[in-house]
């Protein structure tokens, strides 16, 4: 580069107050630039490096800047100005794989190690012991097997030692781990295959901060920690025992994770000493008796999970203590056996964006003034006690995004306010005593992904307001009142997977309306194809999860499994079933059964994904549907109580369905010896499809209508004999 120099007069003092500096400003910005800056690598390491990357395989080629001398355009590496020796090595998240060689280990500066999130296969090398300068290594998220190599010991200057989610990594956790270094303040095992006990000499290593033994087959009985720890995280493990108080870490712990043990007895009132916690989950326990009133968390607690426990008596009055700044955003009290009402109290965690209630015994109503907790995203109260009717102030939770209030003895109408909830994505009030109809002004919901209204007293017709929930996945109105024609724009949802309008009295035709509109309809995913048994389609279930980070950020997704299916069984539907509903190729369970169908079915050989299928109790003619033997995963089929006639073939493949044509008289099918037999009907009609599943409304509607009508004529037929007429009449004198 050539530069052209100005020269001036000027006294040389003056040259050098003003000039020079320029100058050195000049050559630290040169030097500061990365692109610029050279430092050359060592020789040596540079060979041991070039032997490494030789022996790996790097398929996304993230090692292909390893060429040259100069160490900072070496992807990865961090070298000393001066000597050039490599002291830091960062291959995280590189797409590695392979074996670590042992050359690795004569990198004699090396102070930080991080080979995390690739895909090494091997133990972890014995040489490493040989990096008597390390200050942290990571080895977390690979394949590392085997036990941790007790060379780990001569690492004296250790601060952090990470291991974890290897899940071949097994043993027992290593008895020096507690007093090998002095400088060891972080220690993460997690997620692997650890068993044992915790080893003594880490309750008291002094220096230790973190501890993550998380997610292995650690056992024994718990005990105290004597050390000043930030984070402790033994979930998902075998422990048992009682809670210890921690009180080495009353002003420190801001981390306490003990779920998914067998921790037993109840929540000592010292566990709330612990001034500086954020997070404490205990879920997943056997911990008992009733929450103490004294036991009441510092408004530092962010979250509180105490779910899938024991705990019994009433709700704590008061939890945590919360500030117009602080306060719980978390609270999950679910899957317990906590009874009574919900306390008022609640109602001033100003902070609380999840609530989690569901699975216990609270009686009572909804408390009125819920709505004044506006930072509420996650409402959960279902499968309680709960009478009353939704307050109206609900409305006030206006950043809302899931609403389950189901299986409880809700009443009263929907309230058409609730279209204010302009943010919902799920609203459950399915099994409850809810009555009206569906408020037009719930069109404004327009995020709604998930509704479930089941099992509950609502009636009218079917209005426009639902076509304005355009990312509807799951839809179900079943065992309602609902009356009137089914829309034309039932079907026309982009994102539908589930629609299940059953046992209602819907009418008329089935239109035949926009089936090739929803995607999961048309278009079968082979990628999360099952072979499992098939299961029929009202089990579904979401599952809601917040996610909250150290600041009180929160995060919320859900995660909805449900069959992808369509039922519209126990209606008045009739005429005839449209071709386009059997072009569907996604779906999986169609259920049309107990109606009054007729006319001819249409081939089935396009539904690739169907599992059951159900026409059962129809008045459908003609012959059966085409060949099923290439319908896989076909496993349920019920045709039975129709009026289908001729012949069958045994190479149809109806054969794996026996009693799916009960009740079809006209209709006869190939044996084994080619002979031509008509179906025998079941004692129980229907059973080959349920098989064992409860009967439906008509079927036990018509048992009892035919035991009341044969009593009733045994009775006349009693009195109609003189002598049993006489003996009766004789009796009551």
């Amino acid at each position: 580069m050539e530069i052209n120099w100005v020269s001036v007069v000027c006294p040389w003092k003056a040259f050098q107050l003003h000039v020079l500096p320029l100058l050195l400003l000049l050559v630290l910005l040169r030097c500061s630039s990365p692109c610029q800056c050279v430092v050359d690598l060592d020789l040596d390491d540079k060979a041991l490096l070039l032997a490494f990357k030789s022996r790996v395989q790097d398929p996304s080629q993230s090692l292909s800047s390893w060429v040259g001398t100069n160490c900072t355009s070496w992807s990865g590496l961090t070298c000393e100005n001066r000597t050039g020796r490599v002291v830091s090595i960062n291959l995280t998240n590189m797409n590695l794989s392979g074996k670590v060689l042992p050359k690795l280990c004569k990198l004699s500066f090396l102070e930080d190690m991080n080979l995390s999130h690739n895909n090494f296969t091997c133990p972890i090398p014995l040489c490493f012991g040989n990096l008597v300068s390390l200050k942290a290594i990571d080895l977390s998220h690979n394949r590392f097997l085997g036990v941790v190599p007790d060379t780990l010991m001569r690492l004296r200057n250790l601060k952090e030692l990470v291991l974890n989610g290897n899940r071949d990594l097994r043993g027992l956790v290593p008895g020096w781990l507690g007093n090998f270094s002095t400088n060891l303040e972080k220690l993460d095992l997690a997620s692997n295959s650890f068993c044992g006990e915790i080893p003594e000499s880490l309750l008291y290593l002094k220096p230790l901060k973190y501890l993550d033994l998380g997610n292995n087959n650690l056992s024994g009985n718990l005990r105290d920690f004597g050390q000043s720890l930030l984070v402790l995280n033994l979930g998902s493990n075998q422990f048992s025992g009682t809670l210890p108080c921690l009180s080495a870490s009353a002003q420190s712990l801001n981390i306490l994770n003990m779920a998914n043990n067998s921790i037993v007895g109840g929540i000592p009132t010292c566990v709330a000493s612990l001034q500086a916690l954020t997070h404490l989950n205990l879920s997943f326990n056997h911990l008992k008796y009733a929450i103490s009133p004294r036991l009441v968390f510092s408004e530092n607690l962010l979250v509180l999970d105490l779910s899938y426990n024991d705990l019994l008596g009433p709700l704590p009055h008061k939890i945590a203590e919360t500030t117009d700044k602080s306060g719980l955003v978390l609270l999950d009290l679910s899957h317990n056996q906590f009874s009574g009402e919900i306390p008022l109290r609640i109602t001033e965690l100003k902070s609380l964006q999840a609530l989690f209630l569901s699975h216990n015994l609270l009686t009572g109503e909804i408390p009125a003034r819920i709505g004044n907790l506006t930072y509420l995203q996650v409402i959960d109260l279902s499968h309680n006690l709960l009478s009353g009717s939704i307050p109206l102030n609900i409305v006030g939770c206006y950043q809302l995004l899931s609403l389950m209030l189901n299986n409880n003895h809700l009443s009263g109408e929907i309230h058409p306010e609730l279209d204010a909830l302009d943010s919902l994505k799920i609203l459950d009030l399915s099994n409850n005593m809810i009555s009206g109809e569906i408020p037009l002004t719930l069109a404004g919901c327009k995020s709604l992904e998930f509704v479930d209204f089941s099992s509950n007293n609502l009636s009218g017709n079917l209005n426009d307001a639902i076509t304005k929930w355009s990312n509807i996945r799951f839809l179900s109105l079943a065992q309602n009142k609902f009356n009137g024609n089914l829309p034309n724009w039932l079907f026309t949802f982009e994102e539908i997977q589930t629609v299940d309008l059953s046992g209602n009295k819907f009418s008329g035709l089935l239109a035949d309306g926009n089936f090739n509109i929803s995607v999961k309809f048309n278009k079968r995913d082979i990628g999360i194809m099952s072979r499992e048994p098939f299961v029929a389609m009202p089990n579904v279930h979401v599952r809601v999860s917040m996610v909250v980070t150290g600041s009180g950020q929160s995060s919320f997704d859900y995660h909805l499994s449900s069959t992808i299916g369509i039922d519209l069984s126990n209606n008045l539907l009739h005429g005839e079933i449209p071709q386009g509903l059997f072009a569907l190729q996604g779906l999986e369970y169609l259920n049309l059964s107990h109606n009054f169908l007729d006319g001819h079915v249409p081939g089935l050989e396009k539904m690739s994904g169907l599992k059951a299928l159900d026409l059962s109790h129809n008045s459908l003619s003609g012959q059966v549907p085409g060949n099923v033997s290439s319908l896989k995963d076909l496993t349920l089929l019920n045709l039975s109580y129709n009026s289908f006639s001729g012949f069958v073939p045994k190479k149809q493949g109806y054969w794996r369905f026996p009693g799916a044509f009960a009740g079809n008289p006209d209709l006869c099918m190939e044996t084994s010896s080619g002979r031509c037999e008509t179906e025998s009907i079941p004692m129980v009609p229907g059973k080959s499809f349920h098989d064992g599943v409860v009967e439906g409304p008509i079927s036990v509607w018509v048992f009892c209508l035919s035991f009341f009508v044969s009593f009733y004529f045994g009775i006349v037929a009693l009195f109609c004999s003189a002598r049993t007429r006489n003996y009766i009449l004789h009796m009551k004198v």
